[in-house]
């Protein structure tokens, strides 16, 4: 008799886990359901024991999906960063990978000369914010300013700025490694201004702020965006070669300078 009402449980079980599009539960029920017998657990320990595995299962199935559909180049952890390279860099870092910065709103400065980890870091950084159950893109910031043309050639660029603001972290790689015409400026001052204190982006440059200037075309639109940018930001400057040289006798590039990027 036990036997048989044992094996109606799991067959109802197995059909409303299938009702809820959970089908995990079934599998979580019947694995557990002995060491709850054996350990005495309440129904309601047993319960929620089982949900807790299909909550857990279920985001972390969200996360990997949130990960591949936000473009990111390559797949970069904080675990795998050269952190002996950009010491002072860690214990900022580890308070943004909280993912506190996100619920607030703000904004992540990576500045420093090419190689030294600002592409990583801020892949890193974006795949935590999906692991916390955040929306991510990630484009170079000439593939953003070509998003946003298509999408005011086509009159819907009201319409592309709102869809973006549903996104919790938006990255823009590579600013300053291509010169914008001035519509294309005033463009990705939009996007900075539409996110505002209403969501995060997180930038990478290889030029200080002072150098923004010349990127844009326009020295008033350049302050104005970092204005937006910086008012509720972390800016992190990263020093050093490029990690790309190591090994090859090269010491130094062109691009790198000596002063402060976030001068």
């Amino acid at each position: 008799m036990g036997t048989q009402k044992s094996t109606e449980s799991v067959k109802q079980i197995t059909y409303l886990a299938g009702a809820l599009k959970a089908p995990r539960i079934t599998e979580a029920a019947g694995r557990m359901a002995d060491q709850a017998r054996d350990a005495g657990w309440s129904f309601e320990d047993y319960l929620a024991a089982v949900l807790e595995r299909e909550v857990s299962a279920r985001n972390a199935s969200g996360a990997e999906l949130r990960i591949k559909a936000a473009g990111f180049p390559a797949r970069k952890t904080l675990e795998d960063f050269d952190w002996d390279a950009q010491p002072t860099a860690r214990q900022q870092v580890a308070a943004l990978a909280s993912g506190g910065f996100l619920l607030e709103a703000q904004n992540v400065v990576l500045l420093g000369p090419p190689g030294t980890g600002k592409t990583h870091l801020a892949t890193a950084l974006g795949i935590v914010a999906a692991r916390h159950g955040h929306r991510v893109l990630f484009a170079t910031a000439t593939d953003w300013v070509t998003r946003l043309t298509d999408a005011h050639r086509q009159g819907n660029l009201p319409r592309e700025l709102a869809r973006l603001r549903r996104y919790g972290l938006i990255i823009v790689d590579e600013v300053g490694y291509l010169p914008f015409e001035q519509d294309a400026a005033n463009l990705f001052f939009q996007l900075v201004s539409s996110r505002y204190e209403h969501a995060s982006l997180i930038l990478t440059s290889n030029l200080p702020f002072s150098g923004w200037g010349g990127v844009f075309g326009d020295q008033a639109v350049a302050a104005a965006m970092i204005d937006r940018i910086v008012h509720h930001a972390d800016v992190l400057t990263l020093k050093g070669a490029s990690y790309r040289l190591r090994g090859r006798g090269i010491d130094s590039l062109p691009s790198i300078k000596t002063q402060d990027p976030a001068d």
